[in-house]
């Protein structure tokens, strides 16, 4: 037997995209400075299968596992942070595939996609005055059973890079007297082809960090979506929140990776120093060292806890063949995948962000420079933990410990009544 046949998958996952990625990372500092998309740098994943390693083996992909799947995310955001997150819609609706073909709903043309290198983005929120509680993007049935989708999405985080839009909107239809009015809402996720001329994608993200997530405008302007691509929200696969969480975690983990790694290279070749230093050399300070020493304990506990809530996922993804039809057995594992992914984001948010702050006492005040861009680490953190604020999840984990409160599943923003 071989070397390569003992190998584990997650084995020969890393060291067949451990070259790309770090060649990605060789450009992430300059494209972060002149504010460019990394489309190249898609493409490469695409190629390489990146978007096909939960595919089932038999199907042409990978067979990874969603851990597997997750040290990937991690590794790929210390390489590039804006790349996992970008992917983070395409990983819900391959999700979503397998977790329908699993109940009996053939997915083998989707899973062809995926082997061929076609992505999803995401297309869930808006903004202004859409209410919480519904959607301003609509799917308008027509006669021949098809649908037409219309609105606008903002966060649309990587669409721009996609052939596939996984979009939620609420359902028209025509009532028997022609109106549709005084129905219940119907809400659905529509799977909608990007490269259709009635789908605009814009790059007009503005935030201050993970500028390259391309998590700008889309707007559909009667797109025609096949009936067999409309998906009704309640069957949607059950861990799709605690599975967008997790994605976070990595992006946040592997961030911090980046930042120790930045800094210590710089605190290795730092020729200058103060008067009341405790060493000649900047390296060779314990005060120094220490601090370095505790950003990379923080990124281990980061990354370990991303990695135990891809355990905690993976438990109730492994329920889909198994156990579909037994709901109290997916609701308990989906609660239990759901508090997790909640605990560990509240700490890992605490860990990276003190970290990527911290880390600037290692250094002077020329560690600040815009040239060196040490900035950009605290600044993606800072973004990613704004997606879901932890000060939210870490009621949630308190209130399911004290009085047994259900999670909030799929969570929503919009206008609230006041």
């Amino acid at each position: 037997m071989s070397i390569t046949e003992t190998r584990s998958l997650l084995e020969e996952l890393r060291a067949s995209y451990g070259p790309v990625f770090e060649e990605i990372g060789l450009g992430t500092l300059q494209r972060e400075l002149d504010d460019v998309l990394p489309d190249q740098e898609v493409r490469r994943l695409k190629e390489r299968g990146f978007g096909a390693l939960r595919v089932p083996t038999r199907y042409g992909g990978r067979g990874a596992s969603i851990p597997e799947l997750t040290q990937l995310w991690i590794d790929l955001a210390a390489a590039d942070s804006n790349l996992p997150q970008a992917l983070r819609g395409h990983a819900a609706l391959v999700e979503d595939r397998l977790w329908q073909h699993a109940r009996g709903r053939d997915q083998r043309v989707w899973f062809d996609r995926f082997v061929d290198g076609e992505i999803a983005g995401n297309a869930w929120s808006e903004v202004g005055a859409t209410a919480i509680d519904s959607q301003q993007t609509v799917l308008t049935a027509q006669p021949d059973g098809s649908f037409r989708l219309t609105g606008s999405k903002f966060y649309t985080t990587g669409t721009i890079y996609a052939e596939w839009a996984d979009v939620y909107a609420r359902i028209v239809r025509e009532s028997a007297e022609g109106t549709g009015l005084g129905q219940e809402p119907e809400f659905a996720i529509a799977i909608v082809d990007t490269r259709e001329p009635e789908v605009t994608v814009t790059d007009d993200w503005d935030g201050f960090g993970q500028r390259g997530t391309g998590s700008g405008t889309t707007t559909f302007d009667g797109a025609i979506v096949a009936a067999a691509d409309v998906l009704p929200f309640g069957e949607r696969f059950p861990y799709q929140t605690a599975l967008y969480q997790l994605n976070l975690l990595a992006v946040l983990a592997g961030i911090g990776r980046a930042a120790v790694d930045d800094f210590v290279e710089h605190v290795r070749n730092r020729e200058r120093n103060y008067s009341h230093a405790n060493a000649a050399r900047v390296r060779d300070d314990p005060q120094v060292l220490a601090r370095i020493g505790e950003a990379s304990a923080a990124v281990y506990a980061a990354e370990a806890a991303a990695l135990r809530v891809a355990h905690a996922v993976q438990e109730v993804a492994d329920l889909a063949a198994v156990a579909a039809d037994v709901p109290e057995q997916v609701a308990a594992a989906n609660e239990r995948a759901e508090i997790e992914s909640s605990a560990a984001q509240v700490v890992v948010t605490d860990l990276v962000l003190r970290l990527t702050s911290d880390l600037f006492d290692t250094l002077g005040a020329s560690g600040t420079a815009i040239a060196k861009g040490l900035d950009r680490h605290w600044r993606n953190a800072r973004t990613v933990s704004s997606h879901n604020p932890r000060i939210l999840k870490a009621r949630v984990v308190g209130g399911h410990l004290v009085n047994g409160t259900p999670p909030p599943y799929a969570w929503a923003i919009g206008r609230t009544a006041r």
